[in-house]
């Protein structure tokens, strides 16, 4: 068992780890954020597929909430109103709408501010999935 959630994220990606490192600066989760890359997903019971499609918590116990329920989560563990925040995005219908933007945003993220070569791989492999 963790001690700490884990947050899985795209570390070949530059606009996601640059979201991730000023979640960490303002947000400040209670976690450990690491690159699905660096990460045993095997272990954690996670397919390639997946983590390439979408930012991941695990919690200590092993239980994995991918997308937008990820990012709920992520804001339920800092507290404060961000922890409001989190707990907003799980009532219908917040979210229904925050998996779709959360959907919107990864499927173009290669758009988006500090992309690298990587979103587009991971973009098109996700696509096939």
């Amino acid at each position: 068992m963790r001690p700490v959630p884990t947050l899985l994220f795209d570390g070949d990606c530059g606009f996601c780890t640059t979201a991730v490192r000023w979640i960490e600066r303002n947000v400040s989760p209670r976690c450990e954020s690491v690159a699905w890359q660096r990460a045993d997903l095997r272990g954690i019971g996670v397919t390639r597929q997946r983590a390439q499609r979408e930012a991941l918590w695990v919690t200590p116990a092993g239980t994995v909430y991918g997308g937008a329920d990820a990012v709920s989560k992520l804001l339920l563990s800092a507290g404060g109103g961000w922890s409001l925040l989190g707990a907003l995005l799980m009532v219908e219908p917040v979210r229904r709408v925050a998996h779709g933007v959360y959907r919107l945003v990864a499927d173009n993220r290669s758009r988006l501010p500090g992309t690298t070569d990587a979103c587009f791989r991971s973009e098109a492999g996700a696509r096939h999935t």
